[in-house]
C-alpha cells in the first residue's frame, strides 16, 4: 500500500469519524432543548395542578382565612364569618410572572371594609381585620382576569350576627 493510499484511507477515516461526532452532538443537543422545553413546561404548569392549601380555620376569637387566586378566579367562592371575628386573611397567588394580563398578581379587595390585599406572583401575603358589621360583601380581584365584571374573580363574605 502506497504512502498516498495510507493518506487517503487516513483522511476517509477521519471524515467518517467527524461525521459520527457531528451526529452525537446532533442528538446532545436534541435531547438538551428538549429537556429545556419539558422543565419550562412543567414549571410552568406546575400551579395548576399544585394541591390547594385553602379553607378557613378557626383560632381562639378569630378565624384564618387562606384563599388563593389564579387566571380561573378564587378558589374559596363564599366566607362565612361572625360579627365581632378577628380575620387573617392569606391570600396566594397561582400565576406567575409570565402572565400578561395582570402579570400574576392577585387581588383581594372589599370596598365596604377597606380591605385590598395584592398577593405578587407564586406569593401570599396577609392581612388582618375584624369583620364588625353583619351583612353580605362582594370580595374581587381588579388586576386582572376581567376585573370585577368577571364572576369567577369575585365571591362573597358573608358577615353574620
Amino acid at each position: 500500500m502506497s504512502h498516498s493510499d495510507k493518506e487517503r484511507l487516513k483522511r476517509q477515516h477521519q471524515a467518517e469519524h467527524n461525521k459520527q461526532r457531528a451526529q452525537i452532538f446532533r442528538v446532545s443537543a436534541f435531547v438538551a432543548l428538549l429537556s429545556l422545553v419539558i422543565f419550562a413546561v412543567g414549571y410552568f404548569l406546575a400551579p395548576v395542578f399544585a394541591p390547594k392549601a385553602s379553607g378557613v380555620t378557626q383560632v381562639g376569637s378569630g378565624k384564618i382565612i387562606n384563599i388563593q387566586a389564579a387566571m380561573d378566579g378564587f378558589d374559596i367562592p363564599e366566607i362565612r364569618v361572625k360579627a365581632g371575628e378577628q380575620i387573617t386573611l392569606n391570600l396566594t397567588s397561582l400565576d406567575n410572572s409570565m402572565h400578561s394580563d395582570g402579570g400574576g398578581k392577585h387581588q383581594f379587595a372589599i370596598d365596604e371594609l377597606g380591605v385590598n390585599l395584592v398577593a405578587q406572583p407564586l406569593s401570599s401575603n396577609s392581612t388582618t381585620f375584624t369583620a364588625t358589621k353583619p351583612g353580605v360583601y362582594t370580595f374581587y380581584c381588579d388586576i386582572c382576569c376581567g376585573g370585577k365584571a368577571n364572576p369567577t374573580m369575585n365571591g362573597k363574605l358573608v358577615i353574620e350576627a
